[in-house]
Parts: structure tokens; sequence; C-alpha cells
């Protein structure tokens, strides 16, 4: 039963990584939305598990997954327009008042 939760617990570990690397890389676009995917694919991960665990069905998640991937197309689209607007994705560079 311990090496059950360990593999409970791997998911959660990653979550709190793909966390801090979201609230301490907050300079550049692509950084975020990499850490923003990465927090998706642990609880991702974490869901399976907990399916895989109780026996339930999996159609959840594939919806939780085509949702990750609708979010990441528009990240990247947003991506694209701030770098031809402005030239870059430095958040230090934008303007709250010119956006």
């Amino acid at each position: 039963m311990a090496i059950l939760s360990f593999w409970f617990c791997i998911p959660l570990v990653s979550l709190c990584c793909g966390a801090l690397a979201f609230a301490g890389k907050r300079k550049h676009l692509l950084n975020i939305l990499l850490s923003l995917e990465f927090i998706m694919v642990s609880i991702f991960w974490f869901m399976l598990s907990v399916v895989g665990f109780l026996g339930g069905d999996s159609y959840f998640l594939m919806f939780f997954l085509t949702l990750a991937a609708c979010e990441g197309a528009l990240g990247l689209a947003l991506l694209v327009s701030i770098v031809r607007s402005h030239g870059n994705d430095n958040f230090n560079s934008f303007s709250i008042l010119g956006c």
C-alpha cells in the first residue's frame, strides 16, 4: 500500500513544482505558458492515477485534455499576437495603460 501512495504523491509534487515555476518565472510569457502546461499535465497525471485506481471511466479525462489543448492553443495565439505587436514577450516592457 505504501507504493500506491508513492504513485499518488509524484503528480502532487510535480504540481507544486509547476506552481513554483509559475510564481517565480513571471518575466516572459513563454515561461508562463510552459509552466501552465506542466501544471495541466501534472493534474492529468494525478487524475489518471486516481481514475485508474478507482476503476472509473476515462471520458472526463479526454474532456480535460481537450480543454488543456485549447488553453495551450489560445496561449500560443496570444504569444504570437504580443510578439508581433510589441516585438518581444518580456512583461517588463509592457505598460498597463498602453494595453
